[in-house]
C-alpha cells in the first residue's frame, strides 16, 4: 500500500564533476543534503568529500523512491554519469534550489 501525504526523494551527490558519487534516498532532502554537507553524516560522504547535489528525483511513495535507490546503486558508473548529464550538463549544485 502506498504511503501517501510525503515526499521522498532519490538524491545524487557527487564530490566534483565526474567524481566520486554517493547515492541516497531520503524523506527530508533539505535536512539530509544540510547534514551531508556539514559533515554530520558520519560515513562515505564525509570521508570522501562527496557534498555536491547534482540529480533530485521525487516520489510520492517511499517504496518506490527505495526501489529506484537499490536500482541506481546497481547501474554501471556511465549510466549514472549519463543521468546526471541529461537534466544537470554543467554539474551545477542544486542544494541551492532547495533553501
Amino acid at each position: 500500500m502506498p504511503v501517501v501525504g510525503n515526499l521522498y526523494h532519490v538524491y545524487i551527490l557527487a564530490s566534483d564533476r565526474n567524481g566520486t558519487l554517493y547515492i541516497g534516498v531520503t524523506g527530508s532532502l533539505a535536512q539530509r543534503i544540510h547534514q551531508h554537507r556539514n559533515g554530520t553524516a558520519e560515513g562515505f560522504t564525509k570521508r570522501y568529500g562527496v557534498t555536491r547535489l547534482v540529480h533530485v528525483e521525487e516520489f510520492g511513495d517511499v517504496h518506490l523512491a527505495i526501489a529506484r535507490e537499490k536500482a541506481l546503486k546497481k547501474w554501471r558508473r556511465a549510466w549514472k554519469l549519463d543521468l546526471i548529464e541529461r537534466d544537470n550538463p554543467e554539474w551545477s549544485d542544486l542544494f541551492d534550489d532547495l533553501v
